[in-house]
């Protein structure tokens, strides 16, 4: 499957109520979360774009794909595969006014590459984790807790506020 980026949709010379189901194959480039990278398991992800003419010169969209994101654990930093489904829907309706028209549509072309990447992180989860489980890092020493014994704990430094009690001395 080739790689596409910009689709045409003026070219598949659609009259008002029809429709085509297409598969297409785009790239998504990579994330920059938390200053940490997280990238699709694969080069070009499929799709399947549901494409119907409107009245007018208009477009309803649909696009899905299914897509693995891979990068480090928000807790342990460990390598998560988080599995994502991706269903997005667009209309672009130019002259009903702003809220009908498509960012991703301009002339009769469909971005299909930056309306798949805005799908996809619109999708993320708020924490991308290695298992819904995962404990984390000690706060106090950094060792994993998912590997750490159980009862894992360090004793309290003490108080910094009652420091001059121990200064005192009763004989």
């Amino acid at each position: 499957m080739l790689r596409t980026d910009l689709f045409d949709l003026g070219a598949m010379s659609l009259h008002s109520g029809e429709g085509r189901r297409l598969e297409l194959a785009v790239a998504i480039e990579p994330y920059q979360l938390g200053g940490e990278r997280y990238a699709l398991g694969e080069e070009l992800v499929h799709t399947h774009l549901d494409v119907s003419r409107t009245t007018g010169p208009g477009w309803a969209l649909r696009l899905r794909f299914q897509a693995t994101l891979r990068g480090p654990c928000m807790r342990c930093l460990r390598e998560a595969l988080v599995p994502l489904a991706v269903d997005a829907r667009e209309i672009s309706q130019p002259e009903a006014g702003e809220e009908l028209s498509s960012p991703y549509v301009a002339g009769g072309v469909l971005d299909l590459h930056a309306w798949a990447r805005d799908a996809l992180a619109l999708s993320l989860p708020p924490v991308l984790l290695c298992r819904s489980d995962c404990a984390g890092l000690c706060a106090i020493c950094g060792v994993d807790l998912n590997d750490a014994p159980p009862g894992h704990h360090h004793e309290r430094p003490p108080d910094p506020r009652w420091a001059k009690l121990s200064e005192l001395r009763f004989e």
